[in-house]
């Protein structure tokens, strides 16, 4: 009877499960990554030995969302960075990488999901993407090509201007990486 009564009681005192606050941030859950597609073509590595300067790097940035099942809130977002390297109008190599991340967004309370999968997913995969870029020009026989940080809310901003604006514009940039 005492057993009973304690057990009464530790269920009396045990907090109810916590309920999201509708002022509580989304929660935003990495479900995979994965290199979705990668090319790179080398037809420049017998000059790239001779020890010329540096080759101009063209670096282009691209965000796409894909949506998953509504139902559970899940977003396919691919991260593709292409890099075309030119010295003196040859072309040195061109990498391409899709990096993909499967996201779930639970707790959105009817905000808009925008800026997380265009923002802060790309953020979170852009060290993966940007390490494997730098991989594959090293072991294509050319310095690591090491792509500066992105600036995703920059971007972000951009691209909803453009849409203001009228204009059809693609979350692009074209900045430069360092070889």
């Amino acid at each position: 009877m005492a057993d009973e009564q304690d057990e009464g009681a530790a269920l009396e005192n045990e907090a109810p499960a916590p309920q999201p606050e509708a002022n509580a941030p989304p929660r935003l859950r990495v479900l995979a990554q994965f290199t979705k597609d990668l090319s790179f073509e080398n037809p420049g590595v017998l000059s790239s030995q001779s020890g010329q300067k540096s080759p101009e790097i063209e670096l282009g940035i691209d965000v796409r969302v894909e949506p998953g099942p509504s139902n559970e809130s899940v977003f396919g977002v691919d991260l593709k960075l292409s890099a075309k390297a030119r010295r003196d109008d040859k072309i040195v190599f061109i990498a391409e990488l899709i990096y993909t991340g499967v996201f779930q967004i639970q707790d959105l309370n009817g905000r808009d999901p925008e800026p997380l999968l265009l923002i802060e997913c790309p953020r979170l995969l852009f060290p993966f993407a940007r390490r494997i870029v730098a991989e594959i020009t090293r072991d294509g026989g050319h310095p690591p090509l090491l792509i500066d940080p992105i600036d995703f809310v920059g971007l972000y901003q951009k691209q909803k201007a453009n849409r203001a604006a009228g204009t059809s514009a693609a979350l692009t940039d074209n900045g430069s990486g360092k070889a």
